[in-house]
């Protein structure tokens, strides 16, 4: 029978021994393990202290951080332009406008919530998260990412120019 914790991927350690380096967690785990959850923390905060700009972009503004140059510019919103304000809808539970918004600011939440179920899960587990990361095929993330980026950038430009009144 396995003992207990084995399932866990946890390894067993008497109280007074100190911690030996295999389990030890790197600093860059710790990173991978808090990024998600400061996402999560935004959004709390993107949804009970920020209200959702009603122009659909802008919001990030009232953090404190400048307007979008490529708006003030040359009138045409930026690949991010409206995903600050469809992620703070979303947080307020407005699904459908944050999608109808900017649809990457449901990329966004998604990312968030499954990478700060998967950080806190692996955590638990005694797992270092930096290895973890290191074995995952990034290529296709970033394109898909970067697909999905560029294809809601083209839907905000329309909108933004009136395509869909």
């Amino acid at each position: 029978m396995a003992a207990m914790g084995e399932d866990l991927g946890l390894r067993e350690t008497s109280a007074g021994d100190p911690p030996r380096d295999a389990d030890r967690r790197s600093l860059e785990h710790w990173l991978v393990l808090c990024v998600p959850l400061a996402g999560l923390v935004l959004m709390a905060v993107l949804a009970l202290a920020v209200e959702p700009d009603p122009r659909g972009f802008g919001t990030h503004e009232k953090l404190g951080l400048p307007a979008c140059k490529s708006m003030e510019w040359f009138g045409i919103p930026c690949p991010g332009c409206g995903v600050t304000t469809s992620v703070a809808l979303a947080s307020r539970g407005r699904l459908l406008d944050s999608i109808r918004n900017q649809p990457f600011g449901i990329v966004t939440v998604l990312g968030i919530l499954v990478s700060s179920v998967w950080t806190v899960r692996g955590h638990l587990r005694g797992r270092d998260l930096y290895r973890d990361l290191q074995v995952v095929r990034w290529r296709p993330w970033t394109i898909g990412l970067g697909s999905a980026l560029a294809a809601t950038w083209i839907y905000k430009v329309a909108l933004v120019f009136g395509a869909f009144s």
